[in-house]
């Protein structure tokens, strides 16, 4: 499979992606709700455009489409086949949207282009996979049987929603939306308001792939919109990537009426560091674990749990590389870390670090920060906060240091947060690193390296305690929107 090469597109042509639209039944509708703030470009500081939301009528109207699709049986009874041609050719159209869609994203949410171009890729990419799993035979397939084979049969639950957050819109947009099209089911997208548009264009390339009207559809707002949504019996799965609050009031709205569900809701990731690990590979991982999306993603670096006899080393080390990090404009093609998404969150990252400070913590931070109204932030680390009051993820380019004497008191750090999406451990010993990592509750811990690529691209995503609910992966979320029938003959 070939990539497309990925150039940034001129700034007056991303500019004119920064109209907001409902998407209803075909149709692209302005929102007509003020909510009372703007959407900012964090690197510079400036305003967008105001945040709108669906109104409370084209919420309904999209619901009633969704329903209607459902219950007419048409895109439930389209052959796998034909689903799997139309996400193919969905897929065609947004690789080459790419460029746009990943500069959209640096514009609107501070990620350097250089990550976005890559995370994008996941857009078209997703679609493929979604694509792929039909053409498996896995929505329908067969087990043998005392009379004959028995059939197990995945079908639409019903109508699903979709709902992501401002760190990687459109790429976990993609992941959702691909996967209930492929399920059989009518899909709503909700964006986060912070970042709505790079979303948009998943309305394009399924419009050119022939998607029949209305079994994809977006509605904007904020909290409020997701609740009406979600909230709603006709809404009979849910996939949820955001923060641990949000996942709360979503799940307990699943609750009402057993909803299918998924929930992703982040992390406090450790990285635990053995005393006789490459040192320069370890201040890599830092800057990677706390530089990628910005320090922004659910798996990114939260605890730096090192053991005693070298923390002074790693965190030097770390420091050293942080002071050559080029930090500026999202959009430039030389920054490597760009600023937070917006003026809210850059206030609770510093208020964060502030009250680890007033508890006795050490910030170290060396990279330079330009001097703008963006929302800028020089990646830290904090030694000197006893872990019991690390708990809390901080999302952001801050972790936390504390050291070890015994792979004993390692383990028990890595684990002592409420936690548990992703984790990392550093050793030359790789038997030594994988008795380690497989003490660690956690979804998934890589040894001797910082990924944004999973160990297997086909491999489930897991998590831990309030890291989330149910798994994410190609299959695991195609099933979050199936129910399963098993269809067989029990006597002659």
């Amino acid at each position: 499979m070939s990539f497309p090469e990925i150039t940034m597109p001129p700034l007056d042509e991303v500019k004119k992606h920064f109209t907001l639209f409902d998407y209803i039944d075909g149709e692209r509708i302005a929102p007509t709700v003020d909510m009372g703030a703007f959407v900012h470009n964090p690197n510079t500081g400036e305003k967008i455009a105001p945040q709108m939301a669906t109104s409370p009528e084209n919420i309904e109207r999209a619901l009633q489409v969704a329903q209607r699709l459902h219950e007419s049986g048409e895109w439930a009874n389209t052959s796998p086949e034909k689903r799997a041609e139309i996400l193919d050719n969905a897929a065609n159209h947004l690789m080459g949207l790419t460029p746009m869609i990943a500069a959209v994203e640096s514009y609107n949410t501070g990620i350097v282009f250089s990550t976005t171009s890559f995370v994008n890729a996941i857009v078209w990419l997703a679609f493929k996979a979604a694509a792929g799993v039909l053409r498996s035979g896995y929505a329908v397939n067969k087990v043998p049987g005392p009379h004959g084979d028995v059939e197990v049969l995945r079908k639409p639950l019903g109508v699903a929603v979709a709902i992501v957050p401002w760190n990687s819109p459109a790429a976990l947009a993609a992941h959702k939306v691909a996967n209930a099209l492929a399920a059989g089911c009518p899909v709503i997208l909700k964006p986060t308001e912070w970042a709505p548009y790079s979303c948009l264009f998943l309305a394009d390339g399924l419009e050119a792939a022939g998607l029949p009207k209305g079994l994809f559809q977006i509605v904007n707002g904020g909290g409020d919109v997701g609740a009406k949504l979600v909230g709603d019996k006709r809404v009979r799965a849910v996939s949820f990537t955001g923060g641990l609050h949000g996942g709360r009031a979503v799940a307990a709205a699943c609750a009402a009426d057993f909803k299918s569900l998924q929930l992703e809701l982040g992390g406090n990731n450790a990285m635990v560091v053995l005393p006789d690990a490459d040192i320069d590979k370890v201040a890599d991982g830092i800057v990677a674990g706390m530089t990628t999306l910005n320090g922004q993603w659910c798996r990114a670096l939260g605890r730096l749990v090192v053991h005693e006899s070298i923390q002074d080393q790693v965190v030097n080390a770390a420091m050293e590389k942080f002071k050559s990090l080029k930090v500026g404009d999202a959009l430039s093609m030389e920054s490597q870390l760009g600023p937070l998404a917006n003026s809210a969150h850059h206030g609770r990252i510093v208020d964060a670090v502030n009250a680890l400070k007033a508890k006795g913590g050490q910030t170290h931070h060396t990279a330079p920060t330009p001097d703008s109204a963006g929302y800028y932030l020089s990646p830290t680390l904090i030694t000197g906060v006893a872990p019991e009051e690390t708990l809390e993820e901080i999302f952001g380019p801050v972790a936390t240091v504390h050291s070890f004497k015994t792979d004993e008191e390692a383990v028990k750090l890595a684990n002592q947060t409420p936690y548990g999406l992703g984790g990392y451990v550093f050793s030359k010993d790789e038997d030594h690193a994988m008795q380690v990592a497989r003490q660690m509750n956690t979804g998934g811990v890589k040894v001797n390296g910082v990924s944004l690529l999973e160990l297997n691209v086909d491999a489930p995503r897991p998590a831990w305690g309030l890291s989330g609910f149910g798994e994410e992966g190609t299959l695991e979320t195609f099933d979050v929107f199936c129910g399963k029938s098993i269809v067989g003959i029990a006597g002659k």
